[in-house]
């Protein structure tokens, strides 16, 4: 019997549904958890975003919540990857006591990196529940 594993386990996950996902074994991925998890808790904010562009280079954020500016933490992050002029995303990472990464969040992530754009999902301990694609 083959088993279907869904985008949001890893092989772990799949011998054991109780374990949470395994820390990302790319060093830079771990890198983006680390700023987006500080950027959280440095702004005090509900949510913190890092991304990673094309030449290597991350950007940062935070949550935007003003009266007339509302941006998610990766909403914000991709658009000063925008802004700074990157041309596409290898990754990205958001740190947020939601279950599961907003269609907003993933369209931002894919407008700019691609719907296979990995995109990791960690709890405010910073333990990754899930890694999906922009798709």
């Amino acid at each position: 019997m083959i088993a279907r594993m869904t985008e949001s386990q890893t092989p772990s996950a799949a011998a054991d549904p109780t374990a949470p996902p395994a820390a990302p074994e790319n060093p830079e991925d771990r890198k983006l958890l680390t700023l987006a998890r500080s950027a959280r808790a440095r702004n005090s904010v509900p949510e913190g975003a890092a991304v990673r562009d094309e030449t290597g280079r991350t950007y940062v954020a935070g949550t935007v919540d003003l009266p007339s500016l509302r941006l998610t933490a990766l909403q914000t992050a991709v658009a000063m990857a925008v802004a700074s002029g990157a041309r596409s995303l290898e990754a990205a990472a958001v740190v947020t006591a939601a279950e599961e990464a907003s269609d907003a969040d993933r369209a931002a992530v894919r407008d700019l990196g691609g719907p296979d754009t990995p995109l990791l999902l960690a709890g405010p301990d910073g333990a990754v529940r899930a890694t999906v694609t922009a798709g």
